[in-house]
């Protein structure tokens, strides 16, 4: 890589790892809001759904603002609105947190589409480029909820919060003063050095729908559906599962040093952990074989574990571990699978506007499953959450059969 390509991938690998280390870091911060602001399971998972679903939902309406404006602009804007959002995040009552969760969403839907965009325009060597951003996502994953937990074991969450926009905000303002070529592998291709940033002017609504209507026509409405209960599961299992764990009785807290520990805490870390490998096999796995094919297997798999998590308390910890990390492995192995869906069943001319629905499907409608999954908690059981958590994964494992009957045949 030359000069250009490592700042591109630089600025790519601190947006992805940013944006992923604040979003799991929500849920460990969520049973500390709980208590603070005396409110249920029902209420947090509203409240903490609504910053999610801007999540997704701007992500569309950001893909093709990544074309018109670039995409260097859009990294730092995300990286001021994510470190913004978690810093209002400590004012205020229960509405002062939804706002902030909602500058946060905001801001966190601006990356998706335009560190894509940035590397497929900019790095002429794309593979690599791909391969560490999805590194540096997972260890965002991995990292943010670790950070958070050793930080909350001897500082107020007010004051965690806050210092989680501090390298946020560096981070924004070192990439401001980083001069790239955002276009210099399409520059290349095309024969020619120009290095402007965005590519045109804003498509007018009716292009959009009709582009729309063009993708949908087709076996994407299926692909579509798939990530929507895809990102309902993930939303869903995920929120609470901080608390669901330290409810278990085999992860009840320790005293070591004369200090309180949850083991609950480092068994969630230890789940999004290992699901960078799930990513890494999920990936390999999708060039192999139809992507669609392994995820009808990771769907069921996940509809097994979800049905086995409440009864794994009863055979002690080694259970409810061992069903967690193959949780967290699963749950992410197959995000590189559907990632390949979306690619296999869309043409090159229609992949940006793909993705935008991708990430709104998985992040917009699907944040639907942490409102349903605290009012579940809210007002029946744990038994009761898993079972219907059990059935989206299974009618996804349907819908990727019919997709791979159909797309295949």
């Amino acid at each position: 890589m030359n000069g250009n390509d490592r700042s591109i991938l630089a600025i790519a690998m601190t947006g992805h790892g940013m944006v992923h280390a604040f979003e799991m870091s929500i849920p460990v911060f969520l049973t500390y809001w709980m208590v603070a602001f005396d409110v249920g399971s029902g209420t947090m998972g509203t409240v903490v759904a609504v910053g999610y679903a801007l999540f997704g939902i701007g992500s569309l309406p950001a893909g093709i603002a990544a074309d018109v404006y670039g995409s260097k602009r859009l990294v730092i804007g995300c990286l001021l609105g994510m470190g913004l959002g978690f810093l209002l995040l400590g004012f205020g009552g229960i509405a002062g947190l939804t706002a902030a969760l909602l500058v946060w969403g905001a801001g966190a839907s601006l990356y998706h589409p335009s560190g894509l965009r940035l590397i497929s325009t900019g790095i002429e060597d794309r593979g690599s480029a791909f391969a560490f951003h999805g590194m540096a996502g997972n260890l965002g994953i991995t990292l943010g909820p670790l950070i958070a937990v050793l930080l909350l074991m001897t500082l107020p969450w007010r004051t965690v919060t806050a210092a989680f926009a501090i390298p946020a905000i560096i981070a924004a303002i070192a990439i401001a003063l980083v001069d790239v070529d955002e276009t210099a592998a399409v520059a290349e291709s095309n024969g020619s050095g120009s290095g402007g940033s965005g590519t045109g002017d804003p498509p007018s609504v009716r292009e959009v729908l009709t582009d729309s209507r063009t993708l949908f026509a087709g076996l994407f409405a299926i692909v579509f559906a798939i990530v929507v209960l895809q990102g309902f599961f993930y939303r869903g299992i995920l929120t609470f599962l901080p608390e669901i764990l330290s409810d278990s009785p085999v992860l009840e807290p320790v005293v070591l040093l004369d200090r309180e520990v949850a083991p609950s805490r480092y068994v969630y870390v230890a789940l999004l952990c290992v699901g960078m490998g799930g990513q890494y096999v999920g990936g390999r796995l999708s060039d192999r074989y139809p992507p669609e094919q392994v995820a009808i297997g990771a769907f069921l798999l996940l509809a097994a574990l979800s049905l086995a998590f409440v009864p794994a308390a009863a055979f002690g910890v080694v259970a409810v571990v061992g069903v967690s990390l193959l949780l967290g492995f699963v749950l992410f192995g197959e995000q590189p699978l559907m990632q390949a869906v979306v690619a296999e069943y869309t043409g090159s001319g229609d992949r940006g506007i793909a993705y935008g629905y991708m990430y709104l499907a998985n992040f917009g409608v699907g944040s639907l499953g942490a409102a349903v999954s605290g009012a579940i908690l809210a007002y029946t059981t744990q038994r009761a959450l898993f079972l219907l958590l059990a059935i989206v994964p299974a009618a996804a494992a349907v819908a990727s059969a019919t997709l791979f009957r159909y797309g295949r045949g």
